[in-house]
């Protein structure tokens, strides 16, 4: 398994138990086949440019461990979701 980095941009509109919901699916999909790192929400924050018509956005930060088969599905996973307007996913290097 291989480390990971994950930051997703939720959409501002959207009310705090929809916030969750989206973070527990993710995590949800994560931890079927690995193990979540730290977890960090780390609020609303404007955006550098408009998204979509959106200024602002909620950043969530993930740090995980995980086979390329978890994180082709999360990736799948995380276009089809409406809530998010941006993500990556970034694999850590090793030293």
């Amino acid at each position: 398994m291989r480390n990971y980095e994950l930051m997703y941009i939720i959409r501002p509109d959207v009310d705090q138990e929809t916030v969750q919901a989206v973070v527990e699916k993710f995590q949800g999909v994560i931890v079927n086949g690995g193990e979540i790192v730290k977890h960090d929400i780390m609020g609303k924050r404007r955006l550098a440019y408009e998204i979509n018509k959106h200024r602002e956005g909620t950043y969530v930060l993930v740090n995980f461990t995980a086979t390329s088969d978890v994180v082709n599905e999360l990736e799948r996973v995380l276009k089809i979701s409406d809530e998010v307007i941006r993500h990556i996913v970034v694999r850590e290097q090793t030293a």
